[in-house]
Formats: C-alpha cells, sequence, structure tokens
C-alpha cells in the first residue's frame, strides 16, 4: 500500500478544501475566530466524508479547461438571449427536433461533462447517454439544421472536452 502523506490524509481533495473553507466564510459574512475555526473544520471534515465518492483525476489539460469554461458561459448568455426571443416571439418560429450526437469516446467523464454541458446551454437538453450506441440524445427547442448543432455541439464542446482529458478518440476510462 502506498504510504499517505499528512497533508493528503488530513485534505483529501484541497480543492474541495479550499471550497468548503471559503463558502463557510462567505456564508457567515465574517472573519472572526469562531467562523474562521469553523471554515477548517469543516474544510478538513467534508472532504474526507465525501473521499470515497470522489476520484481524482490525473492529467487534466487545465489550459484547456478555462478556455472551455469561458466558451460554455459565453454560449449560455448568447444562448439565453436566443431563447427569449423564441419563446417571446410567434410559435411557428419553433421548430423543436430530437436529434443523436455520436460520441467519439468511451470515457465516462467527458461523456457525462459533455451531456452537461448540452443540458445547461438554454434552447438544449441531453435525454441521455447511450453507452452502447455511442451517442447523446439530444432535444433543442428550435433548429432547421440538426446536422450543423451536432457538429457545433462536437467542435465547441466534445473536441476540447477530449483534449482537457487527454483523451485519443474511442479510447475507454
Amino acid at each position: 500500500m502506498a504510504k499517505v502523506s499528512v497533508l493528503n490524509r488530513w485534505f483529501p481533495h484541497p480543492l474541495v478544501s479550499v471550497i468548503v473553507g471559503l463558502s463557510w466564510v462567505m456564508l457567515a459574512h465574517s472573519l472572526d475566530a469562531a467562523t474562521l475555526c469553523m471554515a477548517l473544520v469543516l474544510a478538513i471534515i467534508i472532504p474526507r466524508l465525501v473521499r470515497p465518492f470522489i476520484d481524482r483525476t490525473p492529467n487534466i489539460n487545465w489550459l484547456e479547461a478555462v478556455k472551455l469554461f469561458f466558451v460554455v458561459l459565453w454560449d449560455i448568455i448568447v444562448s439565453n438571449i436566443h431563447v427569449a426571443k423564441l419563446v417571446l416571439g410567434p410559435a411557428h418560429k419553433l421548430h423543436p427536433k430530437w436529434f443523436r450526437v455520436p460520441l467519439d469516446s468511451q470515457h465516462e467523464e467527458v461523456n457525462s461533462l459533455l451531456a452537461m454541458i448540452i443540458t445547461t446551454t438554454p434552447g438544449t437538453v441531453s435525454a441521455g447517454i447511450d453507452q452502447d450506441r455511442g451517442d447523446i440524445l439530444v432535444h433543442a427547442l428550435s433548429t432547421d439544421d440538426p446536422e450543423g448543432e451536432i457538429q457545433t455541439i462536437k467542435q465547441r464542446y466534445e473536441k476540447p472536452l477530449l483534449q482537457i482529458f487527454g483523451v485519443n478518440t474511442g479510447e475507454s476510462t
């Protein structure tokens, strides 16, 4: 069995510890000693409690992850405006469609995050990942070009996700 350092034992997921501690301080709106002590206690206990449920994901390309974050954020903003125009406009302009986005990988994290991004972007919802078929079923609020939507999803989201996790096409977890 590999030797675990004291730091890893106390803080098995340092990023989770930081998020928990900062969240507590922000919720308390205080920097007094009691708040900081409680933030430290929670930052130690909560990540240790969830340790069995969080796997470490090695070799993430963080630069690509940050780029994808801003692409998705921009797309959410633009899509919100587009969806508002569609919903507030005449109903005959809506052209809802179901389509399947073929997956380039069996990598569970890539496919799960892709489905989450699709659902987070207004105007589209992923209904399910079919690992056996190798695709994601997607519903678009309005599109006249499902093939164009598929290519957009693959280029803007799936390709960067594959780069973030260093996955070669066809590779599984």
